[in-house]
């Protein structure tokens, strides 16, 4: 696209969605939202990037290759600390049993693994919108 218009003010607001992305994945566990939402909205950045840039400025910056590393390493870090709660003699995703700092409620710090875990469910759901979003507009050209 070749609109002057729709590429700067891409280009203005592309940083607060990324930005208001992190704060959702971040504070999910102490407010609605959280990986699902905040990856949501990342992805949908990256998206808007692509349209208003091209595909081929869309690959250059996310390329193929880091959005797949990214997306399993999402799902492998949400799994891995599933497993904590196992290694500790506990079930899966097991939070205060296993011994994690639960901190003070409504901070920033607190929930346990709960914060930990929505990271990796934030960048698997990112990188799959995105990954999503860049096979289908090239199937189409």
């Amino acid at each position: 696209m070749d609109d002057l218009i729709v590429k700067t003010v891409a280009r203005l607001i592309i940083p607060f969605i990324q930005v208001y992305g992190i704060f959702i994945v971040m504070h999910g566990h102490l407010s609605p939202g959280g990986g699902f939402a905040g990856g949501a909205i990342l992805g949908a950045s990256f998206i808007l990037y692509t349209l208003a840039f091209g595909l081929h400025k869309g690959h250059k910056k996310i390329p193929h290759e880091i959005s797949s590393k990214v997306e399993t390493g999402g799902i492998l870090w949400f799994i891995f600390i599933g497993f904590i709660g196992i290694w500790t003699g506990h079930q899966f995703l097991t939070n205060k049993e296993a011994g994690f700092y639960m901190g003070d409620t409504g901070r920033v710090i607190s929930a346990g693994l709960i914060p930990l875990a929505t990271f990796g469910i934030g960048g698997k759901v990112a990188s799959t919108m995105i990954t999503l979003f860049h096979t289908l507009i090239e199937e189409d050209l």
